[in-house]
């Protein structure tokens, strides 16, 4: 076993230099302390499923080392259902999914998404440049959270709800807006605390992909 950036140990099945594994945690955008990350293998494969599938003749993934009985199934390029067979209960949770963008000051990959309403940035590297990384870093304070955070569409839709204006307090978790695509509504929730800088749309506004939704600071 080995300590994982956080702090947490890394299973045997995923030694820090196995070509299969990346590591998941959450970009600084977004991240609160304690957000914890995990070595995830094999590697996500976003032309098929993000996350190989129990049930359909794959092997679960490892997290941390770990067999983990999940899968990602996919219903459109931006919307997804991750389902859990740990129990004979099959939980499902609605994922949506926005573009991969590098990050090149960190050698990352950075990929918007929006998991039960609540907006988190994802951070994906190979696992063995996260432990280089980590060894390189140890000790270093954490990343500031200082800039404004910018909410993005990540699907086309219609605004059918605000519940924030210009100068107001919010609370990480706090609805910020409803966003209906395919019939079917989608809360968006403030990914931290802050007061609203601009709220870039009106109910009944037409959004595509990409469109600025709210700042906050």
């Amino acid at each position: 076993m080995i300590a994982g950036p956080t702090g947490h140990e890394v299973g045997p099945g995923v030694p820090p230099g196995d070509p299969r594994a990346v590591r998941v945690g959450v970009a600084p955008a977004t991240r609160l302390e304690g957000d914890p990350a995990f070595s995830l293998a094999p590697a996500p494969d976003p032309a098929e499923r993000l996350v190989p599938g129990s049930g359909d003749g794959t092997q679960d993934p490892l997290v941390d080392g770990e067999p983990t009985p999940v899968r990602l199934r996919r219903l459109d390029d931006a919307r997804a259902v991750l389902e859990s067979t740990a129990d004979e209960t099959c939980s499902r949770t609605v994922v949506l999914f926005g573009p991969v963008r590098p990050d090149r000051d960190r050698g990352t990959d950075v990929r918007e998404v929006v998991v039960d309403g609540w907006r988190i940035e994802v951070e994906i590297e190979p696992e063995r440049r996260a432990v280089l990384r980590e060894r390189a870093r140890r000790g270093a304070g954490a990343a500031s959270l200082g800039g404004p955070v910018e909410v993005r569409a990540l699907i086309p839709g219609r605004i059918v709800a605000i519940a924030v204006g210009q100068g107001d307090a919010v609370e990480a978790g706090q609805q910020i807006l409803v966003v209906e695509a395919m019939k079917m509504q989608n809360e968006l929730r403030a990914p931290r605390e802050g007061t609203v800088e601009r709220v870039g749309v009106a109910v009944g506004d037409t959004i595509e992909v990409g469109d600025l939704l709210v700042v906050i600071r």
